[in-house]
Formats: structure tokens, C-alpha cells, sequence
């Protein structure tokens, strides 16, 4: 495919697995963004406002009214912090901006944690400033906001440390809840974890549907003329994919891919498959063809992901990261 791949970009987050003498991988431009110009390149997309502006349309309705913050009619300047209830890794802090932009409320934010951190119970997240009408007006949504991205990020670090000290990356999946994606990644990224693709629109994955009844001893020429559209659609197109990643079954699958020449492929999926079987086909991998990067999942759990990492596979992607996530408890204190 052409794509060259790079060694792994500096973090300023122990927990990334960033270990420059291991395999080489693809570009991941999501990946290799600090948390603040990756939530700008997210925001970018537009995403993030239609969002925030369906999160005020089913608060206030389609006149945007508060009908009790207008029965109290306070125009006075008010204080408020918002204070985490529970511990928890914050993320979503990044968004308070655009969400006041939105809400076209005058409130100013300091904050006193950043995106990323770790706070525990009775810890300010920041002090906002602004009309008390309008403070209470976006009160919910960015509560709800920050607790759930924040779920997500706890949930993210929590598996982080249940990995232990090895080389395999955790990444995400696009199992994540409908118009939340980009949020939801954005705070994977800020518990340690790593995006898989962002959508389909920017990597190809080749799953189990995709190649459903080929049999194995087609599976390589198949994937094969399966990459060479790719490659046709992307020379037409100028957009060429992040990564190109085919799911397996079986070992003997995985056995007919690594016949391929090095580089059509860039990651094999290895799904369902224990320890055991995953520390085989590392082994394959690495006499056939060590630069392909191979991927663990299906199933994964805090009690399973170490033995897993523990194989030698170069990611384990968890989609509970996001599907299982609960909500930290934030409150907003007004003085």
C-alpha cells in the first residue's frame, strides 16, 4: 500500500505504551495529537457543536426557554464551582467553551483540573462565572457531559492498570454511544487509551461479514484483490486509508494472510481467541512476517486483558471502554 510506517510519537501520559524498539506501526494522526489539538481537530469536524446544540434543543425545547430559571429572573453575576463527587480520571472539560458558545451564555470558566487528571472526591474542576439565569440554564448538560466522558476515562484508566507493564496498546472500538463518538474517543484518549479508527471513513477494516463464506485457502488472493480496490478508490479519490486491518477466526486463517507480501496488510484482528492460541499466533507472526501488527479482542475483560497483553499482540482493543462506561458524579455548587 505504500504507507510507511512510524515509530511511535512521544505522550506526555506514562500509562501510553510507547516503546520505540517494539513494532513499528501505520500513521494514527488521532493518536499522535496532544488531548487539547486533538479535541480541536474533533470540534473541527463539526460534530461536537450539532451535538451540544441537540443537547440544549432537549433541555430547553425548540424556543430554548428555562422556565424556571425565568419564574427567578436573576440577571445577578453568581459563582459557581464544579466539584466531583466521586474520583474519577476527568475528561470533557475541554468542551465547556463551545458548550457555553451554544447555550449563548456569558460564563467564564477557570479551571482548576485539566482533562486527563486524575481528581478525587470534593475536588474543584473549575470556578465558572456569569449570570446565575445562565448557569443554571447549561447546569444539567454540562454536568451530564463531564460525568459521562469522565466514565469513559476512568473506565479507560482503570483497564490501563489492570494491563500491567507491557508493550501491547489498549485502543477503543467504534462500539460507542450514537452522536457521541468523537467525545466518547476523545475520552479514551484522555484515561491512557488509544482511538481505533475514528469512523469508516478513515481506516479499512475488513471484518468477518465482509469475507464471510471465503474459504481459507482463498482468503489471501481474496484480501488481496479486496486491498487493490482500496488502492484504485484511494488513487481516485486522493483519500487513502490510516490503516488496512483484516479479522480472523482461526489460526489457520491468520496462517493464509501471512502469506501475503509485507505491507499489503497493516494489522490482523485475532478475535475470540484465549491467551494460549494468541501466544501461537504471535509466534507465526513473527517468523513469517514481524512488522505486521496484530490486534486481540472480543471479550476482553479487567480480569482477562493482562494474560492477553501479556502475549505479545501489539493492541487489544475493549469496546466496553465505552459501551460499559458508568458516569462520575459531578455537582455544580453555587454560592
Amino acid at each position: 500500500m505504500g504507507r510507511t510506517p512510524l515509530a511511535p510519537a512521544d505522550s506526555n501520559r506514562s500509562q501510553m505504551r510507547n516503546s520505540p524498539a517494539y513494532h513499528p506501526r501505520m500513521p494514527e494522526p488521532w493518536n499522535d495529537l496532544s488531548l487539547p489539538d486533538l479535541y480541536a481537530h474533533l470540534a473541527q469536524s463539526g460534530l461536537v457543536r450539532r451535538l451540544l446544540e441537540l443537547a440544549r434543543d432537549e433541555d430547553l425545547g425548540p424556543d430554548r426557554v428555562d422556565l424556571t430559571g425565568a419564574a427567578c429572573d436573576s440577571t445577578d453575576t453568581a459563582e459557581a464551582r464544579v466539584v466531583a463527587r466521586q474520583s474519577g480520571v476527568v475528561a470533557g472539560l475541554a468542551a465547556l467553551e463551545d458548550l457555553f458558545r451554544v447555550f449563548e451564555a456569558p460564563i467564564r470558566a477557570d479551571l482548576a483540573a485539566h482533562d486527563g487528571d486524575r481528581v478525587e472526591q470534593g475536588d474543584t474542576l473549575a470556578t465558572l462565572t456569569g449570570p446565575l439565569a445562565d448557569l443554571v440554564k447549561a447546569e444539567r448538560t454540562l454536568l451530564n457531559l463531564l460525568g459521562r466522558l469522565s466514565g469513559v476515562a476512568t473506565r479507560t484508566a482503570t483497564f490501563i492498570d489492570a494491563m500491567g507493564d507491557t508493550a501491547a496498546r489498549l485502543y477503543d472500538t467504534r462500539k460507542t454511544t450514537p452522536g457521541l463518538r468523537v467525545l466518547e474517543k476523545y475520552a479514551v484518549r484522555c484515561g491512557g487509551g488509544l482511538c481505533h479508527r475514528l469512523g469508516l471513513h478513515d481506516a479499512v477494516m475488513f471484518k468477518d461479514n465482509h469475507i464471510a463464506g471465503v474459504p481459507t485457502s482463498q482468503l489471501a488472493s481474496h484480501v488481496a484483490s479486496l486491498v487493490a480496490c482500496v488502492e484504485t478508490t484511494s488513487a481516485a479519490d486522493g483519500r487513502s486509508p490510516a490503516f488496512i486491518e483484516v479479522e480472523v477466526d482461526t489460526l489457520d486463517q491468520l496462517d493464509a494472510l501471512l502469506t501475503l507480501d509485507p505491507g499489503v496488510i497493516d494489522v490482523i484482528l485475532l478475535d475470540n481467541m484465549p491467551p494460549d492460541r494468541l501466544a501461537d499466533a504471535v509466534a507465526r507472526r513473527d517468523k513469517a512476517n514481524p512488522p505486521l501488527l496484530l490486534e486481540a479482542s472480543g471479550g476482553v475483560t479487567l480480569e482477562t486483558i493482562s494474560a492477553i497483553a501479556r502475549t505479545g499482540v501489539d493492541r487489544v482493543s475493549v469496546g466496553s471502554l465505552t459501551h460499559q462506561a458508568t458516569s462520575i458524579d459531578f455537582g455544580l455548587d453555587i454560592k
